[in-house]
Order: C-alpha cells, then structure tokens, then sequence
C-alpha cells in the first residue's frame, strides 16, 4: 500500500512539476536570470553527462513556444491538478475521509500556488546557506518552513476537515523524513544523475528524478501514517486509555512479521533481477 501510493505520487509529482520547471526556467531566461536547469546544476554539483541531461530536459525559453498554446495549457493544468488530487487522496485514505475528489479543486489549486512558493523558499534558503557538501544549515533553517507548509497542507487538501491541530505529529515528522531525504539527496543524487545520464541519456535523468521523487513521497506517505498514529496515541493518553501490554506485544510481532516478509519479497525480486538465487534467510 505504502509502495504504491508512493510511486504514484512520484509519477504525479514527475509529471506535473517537470513541465512547471520548463515555464519557470522559461521565465527567468527571458528576464535574465538563471534557469532552471543551472539552478539543479549547481544545487547538486552536476557534471559531464548529468549536467548536459539536465540541460536537455529543463533549458528552454518563451520563443520555443514549449509549455505554450492551449494545448500546452491545457496539459499543464490536468496534470497538476491530477498531482494535487494524489496528494488529496493520501490524507483522505490516511485520516478515514469521504473522498472529494473534482469537489476540491479550489484548494487543490491554492495548494499549487503554495508549494511553487514553499519551492522557491527552499531553493532560496539552500542557494544562501548551503555551505559544505551536506548543507545542512540550509536544511535545518528549512525544518521549520516544511513542517508548517505540511501542516497547512493536511488542513487544506482535506478541505478543512482535519483539524491543524491534528496536524502537528504529521508536519513534524515530514520535516525531519525530508530533511534526511534532502541531505541523502545531496549525497547520492549527483552520482544517480551521472551513472543514469551515461547509460540512458536523457532518459535517465528522468529516471534520477523518478527515483529521488519516490523516496521523498515514501518519506512523506511514511509520515502522514506515523503522524496519524500519534495522534491517536496522544489522544488516548489524554483521555487515559492505555492498551493491555499483550495487545502492544501483538500489534509489534505483526509490525515485524510484515516488515520481514516485505524484505524477503524484496531479496527475491533484486536476486531474480541479477539471475542469481538469493542467500538463505538467517
């Protein structure tokens, strides 16, 4: 479940902001600024086959005409609101919510506007602060802003349904999985966009970006769960409910069982993607 609604959220992500990008590199090229290609050049030290792929899917400008025409409109509005709606669905399916579907798109549309500004703080903070090869002064002067923009995010893509309050666990804990995620990030990615780029060309940076995308919704559905599960805790501390210790006991050998399964299904499918038969399970 988990997996799934992460990849899908990846490829939403994928396909609405890669065409965003396009029009935001776009713009600043015609005002004289850097695009958006040199922005993740430099954010990630790109170089030699990474770097030129990069290039190659984001560097355009306003007489090419990419992103414009109704068509062109027309696709960039589907499939932002088609990522927004994912995005809607994972507090719906996560806080037990009636789907609204279409009926929300107002909000959805709010919460484009605002993620396209949370981008462009992030990405002002790190091109002011990022320092050293982890940045993490920019990721630690980022904690704070995640975590309020997700926390506003659960409230308005749930129409308002989910109280902010509610919110709290949820937007914490988002903001310390995607602060690793963008630390890893900074790490692993220029090698993945190097490695991808060499083999596939274009093509793999948009596997790169595929693959750094699943991890931060992974991170981020992973978050939504926990912070649900939280919540719930608290409130029934507060209300002075305490489970037996031989249900706690259960609910962890099931959490365990599942975890070890999920790993073993993992092990076969990379031993069967290298044709070699996976080692006995200790």
């Amino acid at each position: 479940m988990g997996f799934d609604r992460s990849m899908a959220l990846a490829s939403g992500a994928l396909t609405a902001l890669v065409p965003v990008a396009i029009i935001c590199g776009a713009v600043l090229s015609h005002l004289g600024d850097r695009d958006v290609a040199d922005r993740i050049i430099d954010r990630y030290g790109l170089t030699g086959g990474g770097a030129e792929a990069v290039r190659q899917i984001f560097s355009s400008s306003l007489d090419s005409g990419a992103g414009a025409g109704i068509f062109g409109a027309l696709f960039l509005a589907v499939s932002v609101l088609s990522f927004t709606r994912a995005m809607q669905r994972l507090f719906e399916q996560t806080w037990a919510l009636t789907p609204l579907s279409v009926r929300n798109t107002t909000n959805g549309l709010r919460w484009a506007v605002a993620l396209l500004a949370y981008a462009a703080l992030t990405g002002w903070l790190h091109a002011a602060l990022g320092r050293g090869r982890l940045e993490l002064a920019a990721t630690l002067a980022e904690l704070p802003l995640t975590a309020v923009f997700f926390v506003w995010s659960g409230w308005i893509l749930s129409a308002k349904r989910i109280a902010w309050q509610d919110l709290l666990p949820f937007g914490a804990i988002a903001a310390l999985f995607l602060a690793l995620c963008s630390i890893g990030a900074t790490l692993y990615l220029p090698h993945l966009f190097s490695s991808y780029a060499t083999r596939y060309g274009a093509v793999g940076a948009v596997f790169a970006m595929l693959s750094a995308l699943f991890c931060a919704m992974f991170a981020l559905v992973g978050s939504a769960v926990l912070g649900r599960e939280v919540h719930d805790e608290l409130a029934r501390i507060r209300d002075g409910e305490r489970p037996p210790d031989d249900e706690v006991r259960q609910e962890w050998d099931t959490v365990r069982a599942q975890m070890r399964l999920r790993w073993q299904t993992t092990r076969q499918q990379i031993s069967r993607h290298r044709g070699t038969r996976p080692p006995p399970s200790p």
